[in-house]
């Protein structure tokens, strides 16, 4: 049976409210409690085991009832039960599967000079300034790239390694306007793509991202065993990139690009320099 015939079917055993109850309310409720009830006889399955011969049964009534008040909210709310199911396994494919391999890159199209490196080694030293700051210079195949960066803050955090995030989305996503504007690799060849993509405020965004989830992961360990990041977090990034043609990517690939780029940036920390062999086919970095 299809969602929208059992939809319709339930339908036909829906009861009227009371004149002036919010037609909502009940089977709110309802779905509350019926929720509750299937707990109800995992409970009693844990607890007698065996004994409890009947608690397949019961649960397969008690989310049979689960369904029907789903059913009649999507009803109550003029939703479609099929477009429900349809548009809940579309968010669980986003959130839960990476983009297959062999993703097309966002610049195979463009000039070898115009395209984000496909392989290379990056490495990060670190200096000190006349003043006494602490720098860390960043080296593409052993050429400096960008200027010297330091933590910008009162606080020592080592952010001014934070140039690893960009080579991790850059490494799983196939994007990245900051690591596009410090290998001097923006697609002029292409103007509209080049102030809209790869200019200034791609640039802020991508800065941005690495920003918020670099303060995220401050009170998350810095993701040290820590597998997934929470929904929220990869709901607000995809907000925040939703004109730009990274928007393609899933949160699954976010995921997989902010652990792997808290990965090598948690081992270059510890050593407090390292090198990066950086490769996009493979979507992966690795510490040397």
């Amino acid at each position: 049976m299809k969602f929208s015939q059992y939809q319709h079917a339930a339908l036909k055993t829906d009861q009227p409210t009371t004149p002036g109850t919010d037609p909502v309310i009940v089977p709110l409720l309802g779905l509350l409690g019926e929720a509750g009830t299937v707990a109800t006889v995992y409970k009693k399955q844990m607890r007698d085991g065996a004994a409890f011969a009947h608690a397949k049964h019961q649960l397969r009534e008690e989310l049979g009832d689960v369904l029907w008040y789903v059913a009649a909210l999507a009803s109550r709310f003029g939703l479609d039960l099929d477009d429900i199911a349809t548009a809940s396994l579309f968010k669980a494919a986003d959130r839960w599967k990476p983009t297959p391999a062999g993703q097309l890159l966002f610049d195979d199209d463009y000039p070898a000079s115009e395209q984000l490196p496909r392989q290379a080694t990056f490495t990060f030293s670190p200096e000190t300034t006349s003043d006494g700051r602490a720098v860390m210079t960043l080296r593409c195949d052993g050429n400096p790239i960008g200027d010297p960066l330091t933590d910008a803050s009162h606080i020592d955090d080592d952010y001014r390694l934070h140039d690893v995030f960009h080579l991790a989305y850059a490494a799983v996503l196939g994007w990245s306007p900051v690591l596009r504007a410090l290998s001097k690799r923006k697609r002029k060849s292409n103007p509209g793509v080049d102030e809209a993509e790869d200019g200034g405020r791609a640039i802020a965004i991508e800065e941005g991202i690495s920003a918020l989830v670099f303060a995220y992961a401050s009170r998350h360990n810095y993701f040290e065993a820590i597998h997934h990041v929470d929904y929220e977090l990869l709901v607000t990034i995809s907000h925040m990139v939703s004109h730009l043609e990274v928007s393609i990517r899933r949160a699954a690939d976010w995921e997989q690009a902010i652990l792997t780029g808290f990965t090598a940036w948690r081992q270059v920390r510890a050593a407090g320099q390292g090198s990066i062999k950086f490769d996009m086919r493979t979507r992966t970095l690795t510490v040397a």
